[in-house]
């Protein structure tokens, strides 16, 4: 069943051009240029419960803007959108209960006081019962390791501290949607690995649906099994990873290891396309759909062969080229 149907949703911003020096900055006090930007146009997807969905684009792609207006931060200029029955920008109260937002570069929490001011705050907003905030706070204290901080002020605490009070914040009233823009942003990669299990078994256990937009791929590759690829406002893939990757890269790469030194290049080539070579392993690309055959008589063949091993492309070269397209 989906819960998020989004169709034919655009959003335009309007501003003045500006004119370069003095005498045109004070006649443009009279007259100035509108100019228009889409930052979305004409997109349309649909998500079920409990999916995780990659939400990917260079910077200025629509992300953060498609994100706000799931959120009802924007109005939609042309579209609609549909979560949990309701429409976002309209702003029902209802609809508020229902999801939350987390942006890594924007901070809920209160500056100077300590997180647990900012919990209890969002118990009184979400008019949660004592009994489910104590509940809730105490399951996600335990799972996110928080319980120790939640009497320090915020900006006290590090950075990967911070975003997960910001999750356990954003969670405290158990949302149905989750929107991520960016979360593990900054975070070092003990962190990031930190908040990667946390949202995977999340997910898991409460059927959250959630979209993430993020630069890391290792989030991508360790959390989500759709993505959504949008750049210049326009959705240009929309569909499983491991198909993206498929159609992306039409090759493997057979990784060798050989216990004599030096297996001549014209041994190998008959192969595949050997991208390195050293005294003793080899790199060699081939085409996806015969690497098992290859492999195979490889190893049947008289090449000194001691390890052998069969790498996917890597996802962020994947996710270069789309992009340079």
């Amino acid at each position: 069943m989906s819960i998020i149907e989004v169709k034919n949703l655009s959003r335009s911003f309007d501003y003045f051009k500006k004119q370069e020096g003095l005498k045109a900055s004070f006649k443009g006090l009279f007259k100035r240029e509108k100019l228009y930007k889409e930052a979305v146009k004409n997109i349309s997807f649909s998500i079920e419960q409990g999916e995780f969905v990659g939400f990917l684009g260079p910077n200025g792609a629509g992300k953060t803007t498609t994100l706000k207006m799931l959120s009802g931060i924007l109005h939609p200029t042309s579209g609609t959108v549909k979560i949990l029955g309701y429409e976002p920008h309209k702003r029902q109260s209802d609809y508020q209960r229902q999801f939350a937002l987390v942006m890594g570069q924007k901070n809920q929490l209160w500056w100077d006081l300590p997180a647990i001011e900012s919990f209890i705050l969002n118990k009184e907003i979400y008019q949660l019962t004592d009994n489910d905030y104590r509940d809730t706070l105490a399951e996600l204290s335990a799972v996110l390791q928080i319980s120790d901080i939640l009497d320090i002020p915020v900006r006290k605490l590090s950075l990967g501290q911070r975003m997960k009070c910001e999750l356990a914040l954003a969670l405290l009233h158990r949302p149905k949607i989750l929107l991520l823009d960016e979360p593990t942003i900054g975070l070092d990669v003990v962190a990031q690995k930190n908040i990667r299990e946390f949202l995977k078994k999340y997910n898991q256990k409460n059927k959250t649906t959630i979209i993430l937009t993020s630069h890391y791929m290792e989030d991508i590759k360790e959390l989500c099994s759709r993505v959504i690829i949008i750049d210049q406002g326009v959705i240009g893939f929309d569909g499983q990873l491991d198909d993206l990757i498929a159609s992306s890269a039409p090759h493997k790469v057979i990784r060798l290891t050989f216990d004599e030194a030096n297996v001549s290049s014209e041994l190998l080539e008959k192969y595949g396309k050997v991208l390195r070579r050293s005294e003793f392993d080899a790199d060699i690309q081939v085409d996806r759909e015969s690497v098992r055959a290859v492999a195979t008589k490889m190893l049947s063949s008289k090449l000194p062969i001691t390890d052998i091993a069969i790498d996917e492309t890597d996802i962020d070269e994947v996710i270069r080229k789309i992009f340079s397209k």
